[in-house]
């Protein structure tokens, strides 16, 4: 299994695929939906997905909160996918892609179920639950400066 992480550019054919991507895994089981303008924000935004040729597996949304702190949103992985180290690529990358834009800390709102994933990959709870689209969640940051890893070195494809 093959798969290439890379930013996709806004409105493309890759961010309808990551739009349904979101949809499916994130918001239908919720029995909830995107509307038009929950993507105009995102313009400005960077937009991370995982392929396996050309049919995206993985995705998350980069979002600056100001100049030092960037927040990770809409991670989803396919089902078929889960478990298999995709989601762990693209997190390892979008915090490559936050150091390169010179960010310092990477935070997100984690659903309580995701948030012993993102403590394996360092990032540790702020404050209390609380609830976001109904369902339970928490504030998780992670200090950029003080990854020890070396994002040099990672490989660009998986």
């Amino acid at each position: 299994m093959t798969i290439n992480i890379k930013t996709i550019l806004y409105n493309s054919a890759a961010h309808k695929q990551m739009i349904e991507l979101r949809n499916d895994i994130l918001r239908k089981p919720l029995g909830l939906s995107f509307t038009p303008a929950d993507f105009q924000k995102e313009q400005q935004d960077i937009l991370i997905g995982a392929f396996e040729v050309n049919k995206i597996v993985g995705c998350c949304v980069l979002t600056k909160v100001n100049e030092r702190i960037i927040q990770l949103r809409q991670m989803a992985v396919n089902n078929e996918f889960q478990g298999k180290g995709v989601g762990k690529q693209i997190v390892q990358y979008a915090e490559k892609i936050a150091q390169e834009e010179k960010y310092e800390t990477i935070m997100m709102h984690a659903r309580s179920v995701a948030v012993s994933f993102y403590k394996k990959l360092g990032y540790a709870i702020e404050g209390n639950e609380f609830m976001e689209v109904s369902i339970p969640h928490f504030m998780m940051k992670k200090n950029l400066k003080s990854c020890l890893k070396d994002y040099d070195n990672m490989e660009q494809e998986y």
